[in-house]
This record gives C-alpha cells, structure tokens and sequence, in this order.
C-alpha cells in the first residue's frame, strides 16, 4: 500500500468533531511495513492526539523502531507539517535525512526531511553527554 493511500484512509476514520480538521499520517519503515494513523480530538483539550502520533505508536506496537519516510495528508490551503511534539516523536525513530511528504487530497505538496522540519533535534546523545 501506497503512503499516500494509507494516511487517506487512516484520515477519513479521524475524530474531529470540534475542528473539523482532518489528518491522516503514514509511516514506511525500513522493512517496507507501513503503518498508519489520524488525529483523534477530545472535548477535554488537549487530550486529543495527533495523525502523527498515532502512527508511531501503531508502529512501535508491532515492533518497529526504525521509520525510512513519512507522509502528512490534511485538507488545507498550504502543506500541512507534523506540530513540534510529532518532530519530536519522529526524531526518536527517524534521522535528519528521513523523506518528510506533505500532501492534500489531491497528492503531493511538498517534500522536506525531518532535518529541515526539526533542527537541533533532542536526541539520546544529549542525555548520554551528561553521563559520567
């Protein structure tokens, strides 16, 4: 299966009653497996989880930790990216170099790594260098 068609299908299950803002995220890792994930709001803001969210843990939960590209599906003016806590949560299973794909409905948007999307990334060698 297609990015594209996993996060657009994994968007059209989305729970966004108070937005209306629809997302859809699928993740390829390195074995080919993909997985996805969609925004999930709740009335007690903000208990809600992202697109992006969703689909690491639907990966971590199969076993997975090592994610080769990514692509964001939303419905907007612009290309919409993963917020800061999602670069974050890529960061722990993806490198600067990962393929970030920003799409809408009808395709392909725009294209950026998660680098570009997150520099100065927290990573687990910052905790190491506190180590003695």
């Amino acid at each position: 299966m297609s990015l594209f068609d996993a996060a657009s299908r994994a968007r059209e299950n989305a729970h966004a009653p108070y937005s209306g803002f629809k997302v859809g995220a699928a993740i390829r890792c390195r074995d080919g497996r993909v997985f996805a994930g969609c925004n999930v709001e709740n009335v007690a803001l903000p208990q809600g989880t992202c697109a992006e969210a969703g689909a690491v843990a639907a990966m971590v939960a199969a076993g997975e930790r090592d994610i080769a590209e990514v692509l964001v599906l939303a419905d907007a003016p612009d290309p919409v990216p993963p917020c800061g806590g999602c670069r974050q949560k890529l960061a722990e299973f993806a490198g600067p170099e990962t393929p970030v794909i920003l799409a809408g409905p009808d395709g392909e948007r725009a294209r950026t790594t998660l680098g570009a999307l997150l520099p100065g990334a927290f990573t687990r060698q910052h905790l190491e260098q506190g180590e003695t």
